[in-house]
């Protein structure tokens, strides 16, 4: 099992999208041969991705622990497990408990998911109750069309005003909100329970401005991020869940993933090298 974690303590995990379009499998693969310290699951279309058994063999086959479950919150993935969100919610829930991870990372309800959205953070919480499995909601983002902005997310895509003990603070998606990352990092405070690793300019071409880069290749704050968790203590994990879906070749995905954990724990070590020469 990997042992090469940040200096600072913080494990830096590969999302499983990252890998994408190859499979789960290859996702385990290449994170245990780039060093990576651990997984994070994005449930999809893939079966591998929704069987605890499957999953579990991968992580003993490469020493990788599974650290996060993401659950199934896109609209790609509407039809995995059904489609009543709080079944989805408790699937999650029940495979992070049997593949060992303790965070299971959720988006906001749909505006149309209306039952679902008025009960969102009471169920939360009594889903959570049962568990020591924590459930992270995390950021979002509007959609632009015709020059107007349409919110899909109820009763928002900022979960910082949502009375939930857990949130998830992705950076793609602080650029596709044209949010101030370091401000709502540090308005979340202590329930900054888990941060996705990407980076974003917030102007790519369409309605869908969430690019997901490699961090450093975009606007956003990624490294001054990564400083202040390390400085400040954060007990949680970094995922880095970049897209490398357009790479020309396997090669050049493989290089994407390395450079990001590159990325990762040169910033994370730089803050915990400051800090111990202060």
């Amino acid at each position: 099992m990997s042992s090469a974690t940040g200096t600072a303590g913080t494990p830096v995990a590969l999302s499983t999208s990252s890998a994408y379009p190859e499979r789960t499998p290859d996702a385990f693969e290449m994170a245990a041969r780039l060093g990576y310290d651990g997984i994070e699951v994005m449930v999809y279309t893939d079966p591998v991705s929704q069987t605890a058994d499957a999953l579990t063999g991968l992580s003993e086959y490469h020493q990788l622990p599974i650290l996060a479950v993401h659950a199934p919150s896109l609209l790609l993935t509407q039809r995995v497990w059904g489609r009543e969100p709080w079944e989805k919610l408790r699937r999650a829930k029940d495979l992070a408990e049997r593949v060992g991870a303790k965070v299971v990372v959720v988006h906001p309800p749909f505006r149309w998911q209306q039952d679902y959205a008025r009960r969102f953070t009471e169920g939360l919480a009594e889903l959570a109750a049962g568990t020591d499995v924590i459930f992270a909601v995390e950021n979002m983002y509007p959609l632009r069309v015709g020059g107007s902005e349409v919110a899909p997310y109820a009763p928002h895509w900022d979960p910082t005003s949502l009375d939930v003990p857990h949130v998830t603070l992705d950076l793609s998606h602080t650029a596709a909100s044209g949010s101030d990352a370091l401000a709502m990092a540090a308005g979340f405070g202590g329930r900054l329970a888990h941060v996705h690793l990407a980076d974003g300019t917030g102007t790519p071409s369409g309605p869908f401005p969430d690019e997901h880069l490699v961090p450093g290749r975009g606007t956003q704050p990624c490294a001054e991020l990564l400083h202040r968790l390390s400085a400040t203590g954060y007990p949680g994990m970094v995922v880095v869940e970049v897209n490398t879906n357009k790479a020309p070749s396997r090669e050049d995905r493989q290089a994407d993933l390395a450079a990001s954990l590159a990325f990762a724990r040169e910033h994370l070590s730089l803050a915990a090298g400051q800090a111990t020469r202060g």
